[in-house]
């Protein structure tokens, strides 16, 4: 039984937590500077590809 209430609080604690770490993890800036060098990248290499075509 204690066992079992170990668990049960464990999974608790551990599910009130995910948000706020997941949160933490995804929007950190990092990945919005790669987001916005990758989309500067996209775009340049469109502009380049349009300039090759005529």
């Amino acid at each position: 039984m204690t066992a079992l209430l170990v668990f049960t609080g464990l999974n608790v604690v551990l599910v009130s937590t995910i948000t706020p770490v997941y949160d933490f993890v995804c929007f950190h800036p990092y990945w919005e500077r790669r987001r916005e060098r990758r989309r500067q990248q996209r775009e340049a290499a469109l502009g380049k590809e349009l300039l090759a075509d005529r």
